[in-house]
């Protein structure tokens, strides 16, 4: 549970918890320090040479708030109503940016822009009702602020705004308000984060199976705004098929639905207002979800393809019978080798000669290329019997497509990065590297067409603007439904020589979203909707 003055805990420039990072030790050896994942305190042998060979970087090479503009009239309310404030620079820039590369890369060089100048704790719904009516009535702009891990600048604060800037932090209303066994609901408060709002209904047996990448810091809230999607949708479904009742505070007063039914056929529907809204129209104050008993029994596992198409054809198998299991993912060559990167030093000698056995098996004795070869991930959850018998029936289907059982170490560790992935981009910015992520949704028959193409403008893009070493450009198909996939894409460059390498890095990436569009993807939420529409309006 975070605690108000939350840069005690964590990163105020970077991702995650302040005692959680890569770095290379005095022996030039990677390591991941902390105790709060299973990768922390190990050595990670492989990642800088996997470092200096992709991007070319050299370890010898290592790459304050504006006073605040108080609405006076606003403070001496806010203080009647007993709502928790601070003026403190501090807090105000830690709630001045989310995790967008330039949002990161200016506060490491310095540069803090327009921050918000004063942040609020409200601690209940009402709470929200009383400040917004004062910012309403004393003119005063409100941001909304869950769990600080948004990439679509929603939280930056406009430069030319002129007027007093507020940042709602929520992260104090963070119960459970009630639980519902007969009808399996849950009525939360919108600031909970992730692992709390799994820990706390874990101890009453249930759990809602939402689990975005960032969960671990990701408010309720945030995923309503953002109508985001989790890792095991196949079967909790994405926020929108949870969410049965939003509590909304807006300007012109309080939005939600006069019932808690499952489905409402009489007009539209107000939930797809406020869901992907980004905070734009309103806070965020109270949400009702679906939950489900905890499952019994979970398993992971992995399968190794000999190329990316077997790989896809595979997924495409499974969504058209419709046996996805919680969560598939498949990795390219390049993520694989990536992954293989992050490898922890092994415990003995018997570890190693395993891991050199599993090789020599599946490269010489099958014949897999190590540079076209590509891994999926498996997770499987929900009765025990039932769980074996489903992952029977994948593995047949993979097997299928010359897929290889690959072991269920290999999967749990790819679910374990999901989580330690985002603290690399720090280590990485230390060394010249600078990366992002963008996701799109495709079409099944334009899935491998995306990922080539795609791929492929990123490293001419990079080349004709001067960028000096080879990027890294990636992707894995992280999400399969009956008519397409979700596509994740990575990528990265070493920027040594550059002059603005932020903008360089975004002319690529708005490259590589205009070759998602030609290619029949659709845009997501990386940026602020209404920015993305406006760069991409020529296209769409």
């Amino acid at each position: 549970m975070f605690i108000s003055h939350r840069q005690e805990i964590m990163k105020w420039n970077g991702w995650g918890y302040s005692d959680t990072k890569f770095l290379f030790n005095k022996k030039g050896q990677a390591e991941f320090t902390g105790k709060r994942y299973k990768l922390s305190g190990m050595i990670i042998p492989a990642l800088k040479e996997w470092m200096e060979g992709t991007f070319g970087t050299n370890m010898q090479h290592k790459s304050l708030a504006t006073p605040p503009t108080l609405n006076e009239a606003f403070v001496e309310e806010l203080k009647s109503t007993g709502v928790p404030f601070s003026h403190d620079a501090e807090d105000r820039v830690f709630r001045a940016h989310g995790h967008c590369l330039h949002e990161i890369f200016a506060l490491r060089e310095g540069k803090v822009g327009r921050v918000p100048d004063l942040v609020v704790w409200p601690n209940c719904h009402n709470d929200v009702v009383k400040i917004v009516e004062l910012a309403c009535k004393h003119n005063v702009c409100l941001i909304p602020y869950g769990g600080g891990t948004s990439v679509s600048s929603a939280l930056e604060c406009p430069q030319e705004e002129t007027r007093s800037i507020v940042s709602v932090d929520t992260s104090q209303m963070n119960r459970i308000l009630w639980i519902d066994e007969k009808n399996l609901t849950a009525h939360m408060e919108a600031g909970i984060v992730g692992q709390d709002l799994e820990r706390l209904l874990n101890e009453s047996g249930y759990c809602t199976g939402h689990e975005p990448d960032s969960m671990e810091f990701s408010s309720l809230g945030g995923w309503v705004a953002t109508r985001a999607s989790g890792m095991k949708k196949n079967i909790y479904g994405n926020i929108e098929d949870l969410v049965i009742h939003v509590k909304m505070v807006t300007p012109q007063g309080v939005v939600e639905k006069s019932c808690q039914g499952p489905r409402m056929s009489t007009g539209p529907d107000i939930h797809h207002f406020i869901m992907g809204s980004e905070g734009t129209l309103g806070v965020v104050t109270e949400v009702t979800m679906k939950i489900r008993p905890m499952p019994e029994y979970q398993k992971y596992g992995s399968v190794v393809f000999p190329n990316f198409e077997q790989g896809v054809a595979c997924l495409r198998e499974v969504a058209r019978q419709r046996c996805a299991p919680a969560s598939i993912r498949l990795m390219d060559n390049e993520q694989f080798k990536f992954g293989h990167a992050l490898k922890p030093q092994v415990s003995s000698m018997f570890t190693s000669f395993l891991e050199g056995l599993k090789k020599f098996y599946i490269t010489k004795f099958k014949g897999f290329d190590p540079d076209c070869l590509c891994v999926a991930t498996l997770l499987f959850e929900g009765n025990r019997e039932k769980v074996l018998q489903h992952e029977k029936q994948v593995y047949d289907i993979a097997a299928k497509f010359g897929g290889l059982a690959a072991g269920e170490d290999n999967g749990q560790r790819g679910y374990m990065l999901t989580f330690v992935i985002a603290y690399l981009r720090d280590l990485g910015m230390d060394y010249y590297v600078i990366g992002e992520s963008f996701e799109t949704s495709v079409p099944w028959d334009r899935v491998l067409d995306i990922c080539r193409n795609v791929k492929a403008r990123i490293i001419r893009e990079c080349k004709d603007k001067g960028v000096q070493f080879q990027p890294f450009s990636t992707c894995r198909v992280t999400q399969t439904y009956d008519a397409g996939a979700c596509v994740y894409f990575y990528f990265a460059f070493n920027y040594r020589g550059l002059s603005d390498p932020v903008h360089m890095f975004e002319e690529v990436e708005h490259a590589a979203r205009e070759e998602i569009l030609a290619n029949g993807g659709s845009l997501r939420v990386e940026e602020g909707i209404l920015m993305l529409l406006w760069r991409a309006r020529p296209t769409l």
